[in-house]
């Protein structure tokens, strides 16, 4: 991995087109183990490899309507309880 640091700002390693044709097995492997680098032609930075990262997986909202009750008194359940432990009185 070769990183270079100018003024506070991360340089990445830079590739040109054909070293990453001939090695793009080992350099998949290298962005995979987040080493990411540049992809360059003539000199000319053309792409960014970077680590792939899934996105996280959707809350499915609803999917248990109708198999659960709530009772009415939902809100209110165990209230004397509560209270009771955190004032000693009712």
């Amino acid at each position: 991995m070769v990183y270079s640091v100018k003024r506070g700002v991360i340089l990445l390693e830079q590739i040109n087109i054909h070293q990453a044709k001939t090695n793009l097995s080992a350099l998949v492997e290298q962005a995979a183990r987040g080493e990411p680098f540049i992809i360059a032609k003539a000199g000319k930075p053309m792409v960014t490899v970077i680590p792939y990262i899934p996105p996280h997986k959707q809350r499915r909202v609803g999917f248990l309507k109708g198999q659960i009750l709530v009772p009415d008194d939902f809100d209110h359940m165990g209230e004397k309880e509560i209270t009771l432990m955190f004032e000693g009185t009712t």
